[in-house]
């Protein structure tokens, strides 16, 4: 039950994938002989299958080595060292370390529901601003931001609004064409593909400098020999998006079950807005327990969780994205993250119910 830090390779994928594992295999796409000019196709196929999926045109792909590159490349290429650029208290990690890395830069706060207001935005907007950067779905709590607001905002101030995707593509349905953004970041091992590749959507007309120089391939816009099984194993999970949204409604039922077992547990909290999160999410705060003690103790009885980003794994610092949202210390460092996948089932949802209470009940005997 932890979908959010990374989702089991799927069968379709691992099938396209093995094409292009094979001892002896050329796969640099850049090459002009037949084998070189295989594994290009095999890119470009992949290329169609993420637009489709995304809603946007081919041309608009742009593969990188992850969803952490894909955002360093939206903020750093679409951007001038000395503008301004925006983005929120809750974000990824990667978002955070780029934009707090130039010199002119606002970090909005959110509420106790972990949503940023629009006011706050349209109050940080200055002349200066090129750049807004917001996570769409938390990777922590699930909570959504009002994208469709923010970026009619944006629209309104011509300014740039990228979006960081990662755990929404897969599970809500959109199309980038319809939307009021600008570029917007995917990964594939957050959809039942294969880690170490991401893509991000660039709307025609938007100017990016390549962050990685050098080569010539993504058309001049990031430089580095094309990870063709990892491209390919990507394209095959964005023809699986028909199949993975149909599955939400029943995921989000297990969430909602998942969440009425532990309801009843004394001093348990959940974490951010339920009205507007993803239908996988559920971000709990146990009193009297360390969150990382309930994550050993849930391990050792087979359950697997996170206490929140799977990046900052090891860190003693409570998560900086519930601190955002203003809780305590004590509750931040107690918080558990369930995040359900395809392969869940409601047996498995009971029997994790009757797990975590009874690693809660042993754990504070014990204290």
């Amino acid at each position: 039950m932890d979908h959010n830090a990374t989702t089991p390779l799927a069968m379709e994928v691992y099938n396209a994938m093995q094409d292009w594992l094979i001892p002896g295999r050329v796969q640099n796409a850049s090459s002009v002989h037949m084998e070189g000019r295989a594994a290009r196709d095999t890119v470009e196929e992949s290329r169609e299958s993420v637009a489709q999926a995304l809603g946007g045109k081919t041309r608009e792909i742009i593969f990188t080595s992850g969803a952490t590159e894909a955002n360093h490349l939206a903020i750093y290429g679409a951007t001038e060292a000395d503008e301004h650029v925006i983005t929120t208290a809750v974000e990824h990690p990667s978002v955070l370390a780029a934009v707090e890395a130039r010199a002119d830069h606002s970090i909005l706060p959110v509420g106790v529901d972990g949503r940023v207001s629009v006011a706050s935005l349209a109050d940080a907007l200055t002349e200066k601003t090129r750049l807004v950067s917001i996570l769409w779905g938390n990777n922590e709590t699930g909570v959504l931001q009002d994208i469709e607001a923010i970026g009619r905002l944006c629209r309104e101030r011509n300014v740039l609004l990228h979006v960081d995707a990662v755990q929404v593509f897969g599970r809500l349905p959109f199309r980038v064409a319809d939307l009021p953004i600008d570029m917007i970041t995917v990964s594939g091992h957050k959809m039942y593909g294969p880690q170490g590749v991401g893509a991000l959507w660039v709307r025609t007309g938007v100017s990016l400098v390549p962050t990685l120089s050098g080569g010539h391939q993504e058309r001049g816009r990031r430089a580095g020999t094309e990870n063709v099984a990892a491209i390919a194993g990507f394209g095959a999970a964005c023809e699986r998006l028909p199949a993975l949204l149909s599955e939400q409604e029943r995921i989000a039922q297990l969430r909602d079950r998942l969440w009425g077992g532990l309801a009843a547990v004394d001093g348990i909290q959940r974490n951010g807005c339920a009205d507007a999160a993803l239908p996988n999410t559920l971000n709990v705060s146990f009193s009297g327990v360390e969150g990382e003690a309930m994550l050993m103790g849930l391990d050792l009885a087979g359950v697997s969780v996170s206490s929140g980003s799977a990046c900052t794994a090891g860190s003693l610092e409570p998560s900086h994205v519930l601190m955002a949202m203003g809780l305590s210390g004590q509750h931040a460092r107690g918080a558990v993250r369930f995040s359900l996948g395809t392969q869940n089932t409601a047996e498995e949802v009971d029997e994790v119910i009757s797990r975590v209470l009874d690693v809660v009940e042993r754990m504070r005997r014990a204290a």
